[in-house]
């Protein structure tokens, strides 16, 4: 006769919601940059408004690790949790020193390559937006993770071509190191998406 599981304690679903709204946050800030890098004006509110975010992120962030602390059964293991927040809150850190650098460096205009690292940015956490809030459907995230990567894919082509331009010998040396520090902080924020992505992946091969 096969054996009956009972759950005596009910799992805290809150999670799901708390991970939605923490990616809400993070599109929120990729909007946010590209608006600035787009439309260059009022550089510094602009770049205020990313710390305001990423503010906001943080909140979140440590909502969910206090939950985590006080929860016993949760719907994912606490390990996974744990390091989905984390990598959630990570990108926005990205996103927002990247802003934060076009006001440091005094940059006088963005480079158009930072305007295709903005666009494919706000469309990589669109896409994570949407996997997070199908969770905790897992066998339908594969099509999440394998466009995720797809857009870190191009994210690479247009990171490499940004970097040769800017060693290309038309720039001076010091606007170079400048640019260079906003092009990798937009790009850390980018593989960090995939870094949750694969989370996810993770997460769904484990759970399905």
């Amino acid at each position: 006769m096969p054996k009956l599981r009972f759950r005596l304690v009910p799992r805290d679903e809150s999670f799901y919601e708390m991970f939605v709204n923490l990616a809400v946050k993070v599109e929120e800030g990729a909007a946010a940059y590209q608006d600035l890098v787009v439309d260059y004006q009022d550089v510094t509110r602009k770049a205020d408004r990313l710390k305001d975010l990423e503010h906001e992120g943080d909140e979140v962030t440590h909502e969910i690790m206090k939950r985590l602390n006080t929860v016993f059964v949760t719907p994912l293991d606490h390990e996974d949790i744990h390091r989905l927040a984390s990598g959630l809150d990570d990108v926005l850190d990205h996103i927002e020193a990247a802003a934060d650098l076009f006001v440091l460096h005094k940059i006088e205009q963005p480079l158009p390559e930072m305007k295709a690292q903005a666009d494919i940015l706000v469309q990589t956490c669109r896409v994570t937006r949407e996997a997070l809030e199908t969770l905790p459907k897992f066998k339908q995230l594969e099509r999440y993770w394998v466009e995720v990567n797809r857009l870190e894919n191009e994210g690479d082509r247009v990171y490499r071509r940004a970097i040769a331009g800017l060693f290309g010998g038309e720039y001076k040396a010091m606007d170079v190191l400048k640019w260079r520090d906003v092009i990798d902080e937009t790009e850390g924020a980018i593989d960090q998406l995939e870094d949750v992505s694969n989370m996810l992946e993770a997460i769904a091969l484990k759970n399905a």
